[in-house]
């Protein structure tokens, strides 16, 4: 206790709690802007959604939106920041597998979970026709950070694989057999995304089908 009764450490205390719970509320309205913008941005294209229709949605004012993103290219460019991060990391995990073929498939079915536990961000990702903000912000992401570009880590493996002659011998475009890929597993995660739920197809688990899809894959580009 100091001489004038008071105990030193209780003030800065209560300022240091006070702070970090502010910090924590100006993080929470941020992830539900962001959230709120990558879905309407997703549904509604970036042309069409407004920093008004964002507030409207969350309930906020759109000055209170203002105070953490100056512009709508500056929310988008976060967006596209995060998931392409988020999206990186998950196929990081995959860099330690030394065989290219197990690669691959590991890479294939983080593709799938990834598209599949976060359908707005991989609307917005891989469902959406880029605009010019959008592109810029893109080419962003992985300039600032180029782990971020999973084209061509999956062009890595596939190029590993063709030099240590496990693909068959007249497979010899590697941009080409990365996109055939890239096509088929966009294609189980945006067909779930928009027919997952239709009653009148008896849908199989998706991790049949995507595990199935990459199997007859890698079949035709194996070397026998």
């Amino acid at each position: 206790m100091l001489e004038d009764g008071s105990h030193g450490s209780a003030p800065v205390t209560r300022k240091s709690r006070s702070r970090l719970r502010r910090e924590r509320d100006k993080q929470r309205m941020r992830e539900r802007v962001l959230d709120a913008a990558r879905e309407l941005f997703a549904v509604h294209g970036y042309e069409a959604v407004t920093m008004r229709k964002i507030a409207e949605r969350i309930e906020y004012t759109t000055t209170m939106i203002y105070q953490h993103f100056p512009d709508k290219e500056t929310l988008i460019r976060e967006i596209v920041a995060h998931d392409f991060q988020s999206f990186g990391q998950e196929f990081r995990r995959c860099a330690q597998i030394a065989d290219p073929i197990a690669r691959i498939l590991a890479m294939a079915r983080v593709f799938v979970d990834f598209g599949v536990q976060h359908p707005n961000h991989y609307r917005l990702m891989f469902m959406s026709p880029p605009s010019s903000e959008m592109k810029e912000a893109n080419l962003a992401a992985i300039q600032a950070d180029p782990a971020q570009d999973v084209y061509t880590f999956f062009k890595a493996a596939i190029e590993e694989a063709m030099r240590k002659g496990l693909l068959r011998p007249e497979l010899d475009d590697a941009e080409l057999l990365v996109q055939s890929l890239w096509s088929g597993m966009h294609g189980v995660v945006s067909l779930h995304i928009a027919k997952g739920r239709d009653p009148w197809i008896e849908w199989r688990s998706l991790d049949r089908i995507s595990s199935l899809l990459v199997e007859l894959l890698l079949r035709g580009l194996k070397k026998d």
